[in-house]
């Protein structure tokens, strides 16, 4: 099963220099039947699309509550079996946490198949959605409205042989 676990950048750099992800437990997205049941879709690209857009949302999340982070989403693809993946029966179809699943840590980022980043062309709207998410939770619709601009940035796909360039530190973060 692949899975999606949302970084930030110097988490994915501590991952790169450890060999692996996590110590106890790690939360990631997947193509879960609650995930299924909530996109109605049977394409199975278009629900691993929706489980990394999911990650990519809890990324902005971790990047909200550490303002010296690089502002850039950060989601880790990794493989892992089926029974690697649990999900949490209490919160069923809470919008909040569709897709969600724990898994036992740590995993190795040898099993990783690809990272997904942001661009150095979304550091403007991530920055604003991650000062903006409080207000956005809140119900303040400007700010959603800023959220959901950094929303419409894809994530990039990097190969893991590509995590030491894109862990490096750009000219804007020296």
């Amino acid at each position: 099963m692949r899975v999606y676990v949302p970084l930030t950048l110097s988490a994915l750099a501590r991952a790169h220099e450890g060999g692996e992800l996590g110590a106890a437990s790690v939360t990631a997205y997947a193509v879960t039947p609650a995930l299924r049941e909530w996109y109605v879709s049977d394409d199975i690209e278009e629900l691993e699309y929706a489980a990394l857009s999911r990650a990519a949302a809890a990324s902005l999340r971790l990047l909200a509550v550490d303002p010296a982070e690089a502002r850039r989403r950060v989601v880790l693809a990794i493989d892992v079996a089926d029974s690697a993946a649990r999900t949490d029966p209490d919160h069923g179809m809470d919008p909040d946490s569709v897709g969600e699943v724990r898994l036992a840590g740590p995993l190795r980022l040898a099993k990783a198949a690809a990272v997904h980043a942001d661009g150095e062309e979304a550091v403007k709207d991530v920055t604003a959605a991650a000062e903006a998410l409080g207000a956005a939770d809140q119900g303040d619709a400007d700010a959603r409205f800023v959220v959901d601009g950094a929303e419409d940035h894809e994530l990039l796909w990097f190969a893991t042989q590509e995590i030491p360039y894109l862990i490096a530190p750009t000219a804007e973060e020296r």
